[in-house]
């Protein structure tokens, strides 16, 4: 391997959720407020997913006070403490940006998916 592999791979995260475009997901992003450091949720339906390996992102949609928010988090980012599977969801597209379009109630409506117990055990694993 490479030099830059090598500086990659021990920035990779050891263990994270299984996640996929159209599940519903909770980010803890540590934020630094002055001197404090406080952890803030996330929580929406992921839209997309983009690059690979270290220079992953997800980007995140939720309904607040009816104004769609949208937020891109690094997957592998320090400032990304934990992520939380909380829905599976089921859809057929690689990015989901007919979901912009959607007002009210409907821009947060995706078809879920069953998951079995070994997947809700994964999920519920913390991200390290």
């Amino acid at each position: 391997m490479g030099f830059i592999e090598d500086i990659e791979n021990g920035q990779k995260k050891k263990t994270l959720p299984k996640f996929k475009v159209g599940d519903t997901v909770k980010v803890f992003s540590k934020i630094v407020e002055g001197g404090k450091e406080r952890v803030q949720g996330f929580e929406g339906i992921v839209l997309k997913r983009t690059g690979g390996s270290v220079r992953e992102n997800f980007t995140v949609r939720k309904i607040v006070q009816g104004i769609g928010v949208e937020r891109t988090f690094p997957v592998h980012s320090p400032k990304v403490e934990r992520i939380e599977l909380l829905r599976a969801g089921k859809v057929r597209r690689a990015k989901l940006n007919y979901l912009r379009k959607r007002i009210g109630s409907r821009a947060t409506k995706v078809d879920e998916m069953a998951m079995t117990m070994g997947e809700q055990e994964s999920a519920a694993a913390p991200a390290q």
